[in-house]
């Protein structure tokens, strides 16, 4: 019988500079026999081949979770707090517990049950970090679409909720949405120009 090797986990995130919104997290742990062609960081592949590597993901990993934590938590945590709770979550939403866990970056969670290290620039360098980037990603854009169906006036299926010039042009005009991220300076610069004038 073949010795079953460790299962490891890649955890990435998605969102961290946007202005609205979650941020996300993804964990995945990938067979060693995985057929995943193209399978790179996710900023390097185009929107439809991602949407079709994180279908193909889902459903070869060994596991996978995609966790967030919601702009209500960016504002009491900061963003990066934020983003390692999300990460946090994400591993800890793993059905099966990897033997060790690879972090995208140059932070590791706090308070992990499982031994991990971080990789900088893992996205490029580890197949489940590039998995796990890809599945962050396309779930975070899933909740900019939702945000664009209820608001299309701000333009989030265009910028997904990055500080672009008609994503700032949008808040001067139709000002701050409870999504938005109230500590993140563009945001917070206009609350308190509308505090001003009020």
């Amino acid at each position: 019988m073949m010795a079953v090797l460790p299962h490891h986990a890649g955890v990435d995130e998605a969102g961290r500079g946007c202005l609205v919104g979650s941020v996300f997290a993804a964990a995945v742990i990938l067979p060693h026999n995985y057929d995943l062609p193209h399978l790179t960081d996710s900023k390097k592949l185009s929107e439809k081949k991602r949407d079709v590597l994180a279908v193909q993901i889902k459903q070869q990993a060994v596991a996978w979770c995609i966790a967030s934590a919601s702009p209500d938590e960016i504002a009491q945590l900061n963003i990066l707090h934020a983003t390692m709770l999300a990460m946090q979550r994400a591993i800890e939403g793993l059905a099966v517990l990897p033997e060790k866990v690879w972090i995208d970056g140059n932070r590791i969670p706090p308070n992990l049950n499982v031994p991990a290290e971080a990789v900088v620039q893992g996205d490029s360098k580890l197949a489940a970090i590039s998995a796990a980037s890809i599945l962050a990603k396309t779930a975070r854009d899933g909740e900019m679409y939702a945000l664009h169906e209820r608001h299309p006036q701000y333009g989030f299926a265009q910028h997904k909720g990055y500080g672009t010039a008609a994503h700032l042009a949008a808040l001067r005009q139709f000002g701050v949405l409870p999504e938005h991220r109230v500590g993140f300076a563009p945001v917070k610069m206009l609350l308190a120009q509308q505090t001003l004038f009020d």
